[in-house]
């Protein structure tokens, strides 16, 4: 098996909701992170405001990440039906705070 060259890292309020999934869906989203891990492009890319980042389905839930050259950042983690508005919220909002 190939070791992976990138880092996972995560924001502590996406580690907490690791933590308190169910312990079998917790399995399923670990195997993905190491598919990704070993395959950053295993995801979908993500367009519009969500541009750069990508998701991967586990089950009902959607785990949004962006590749970065020594790290894979998780984003959010969370069911289809909110995430992808939930996180475009969270951009935009980081994006007021932290002008570039």
């Amino acid at each position: 098996m190939a070791v992976p060259s990138r880092t996972l890292r995560a924001p502590e309020a996406v580690r907490a909701l690791l933590r308190h999934l169910h312990p079998g869906l917790k399995k399923k989203v670990r195997a993905v992170l190491e598919a990704v891990l070993l395959d950053p492009d295993h995801g979908k890319a993500l367009k519009g405001e969500l541009l750069g980042l990508r998701s991967v389905r586990v089950g009902r839930l959607r785990v949004i990440y962006r590749t970065t050259p020594a790290a894979i950042e998780l984003v959010a983690i969370g069911p289809r039906r909110i995430v992808y508005e939930e996180t475009a919220r969270l951009l935009r909002q980081d994006a007021e705070e932290h002008p570039r």
